[in-house]
């Protein structure tokens, strides 16, 4: 008898045997390599699209439908007129805003910050989560990060607080300095360190919280790799640049892409906090120019024109990022 020749009476019992049954020969399934349809897939896919439906409303009431309000940076906005009764100026509104010293001087200080946000905070995190990667001791491990996040849940009132009374005129640094017969420093109120005063502040409060992600994207790096690489004797830093660096990069380069698009928004809350000890000329970025022309001024034809400039320069930020990231060889937030 052949090897792959069944006896008779096995064929004659499966012959017997319905379609249905676990021991009969099972034929391919012919449907399975054709596409489904799209209300199969709509059918399959339901309870996934009924989850997204709260974010989609949030997102539409929030985000898409208030962007229909732009069309104020043409207009001469009277809020009891409306739409309809306020006058159309064209792009007087942006002429304006190009005319005014401290919008320019607003649109500095806005890149000012975000380079240095970029250049010192943005490297934090990255570095902290190696650190806490190579915690041995797990409880050791948990107190650090539990203390590292805190800050994050603290409002910005009583981060300023906080630093107002240790770098501020009256505050421990100050004293310390007094005991000791030195003359005092008053950073919280000089305009030369107020970008690096903020970007400290951004650093202390966030910075602990923004190594989560990293976090998961080191534990997703496969292990035998590290194993690999020391046994052919690589150090650490060696393992830390050909393996976890490489490992991370995706998820670098897509944080930097949206830490782009949302680069000219520079902390609105902790800058209006602080804007009155230092004064405009330092402290004015985007967001405080559009609030004190629109909110309290009146003036909100040019800020809505300052805010739509703004969004137009975060858009082009995040193209030109995502196409620099095609040229590394990763995806972005979309691909090509």
């Amino acid at each position: 008898m052949a090897v792959n020749e069944a006896p008779p009476r096995v064929l004659r019992s499966l012959r017997g045997r319905p379609p249905n049954s676990p021991d009969a020969p099972r034929e391919s399934d012919p449907s399975a390599g054709r596409p489904r349809s799209f209300l199969t897939r709509l059918r399959q896919d339901s309870p996934l699209l009924l989850m997204t439906v709260p974010a989609v409303v949030i997102l539409l009431l929030f985000t898409y439908i208030p962007l229909l309000g732009s069309v104020v940076a043409f207009m001469d906005y009277v809020p009891f007129l409306g739409f309809s009764g306020s006058t159309w100026v064209g792009w007087d509104n942006f002429t304006g805003l190009f005319q005014d010293n401290l919008f320019w001087s607003a649109l500095s200080n806005t890149f000012q910050i975000t380079f240095l946000q970029l250049l010192l905070y943005f490297p934090v995190p990255v570095l902290l989560a190696v650190l806490f990667n190579s915690i041995a001791m797990p409880m050791v491990k948990k107190f650090v990060q539990s203390v590292i996040y805190l800050p994050h849940f603290l409002s910005w009132v009583i981060i300023v607080a906080l630093f107002q009374q240790i770098l501020g005129g009256g505050g421990v640094v100050n004293r310390v300095l007094a005991t000791h017969g030195m003359s005092g420093i008053d950073i919280m109120s000089d305009p030369g360190t107020f970008q690096l005063l903020l970007t400290s502040q951004a650093i202390w409060k966030d910075a602990g919280w923004g190594t989560i992600i990293f976090l998961a994207a080191i534990a997703a790096i496969d292990g035998q790799l590290y194993e690999s690489a020391a046994m052919d004797g690589a150090g650490a830093w060696r393992r830390f640049w050909h393996i976890t660096l490489p490992g991370m990069r995706p998820i670098i380069i897509l944080l930097l892409i949206l830490r782009l698009g949302d680069a000219l928004t520079v902390g609105f809350e902790q800058i209006l906090l602080q804007r009155d000890a230092v004064g405009p000329g330092a402290a004015e970025v985007l967001d405080t120019y559009v609030y004190f022309n629109g909110v309290v001024d009146g003036n909100w034809g040019v800020a809505t024109a300052a805010g739509l400039l703004k969004g137009v320069v975060s858009l082009a930020l995040v193209l030109a990022a995502n196409k620099f990231a095609h040229r590394f060889g990763e995806e972005g937030i979309y691909r090509r």
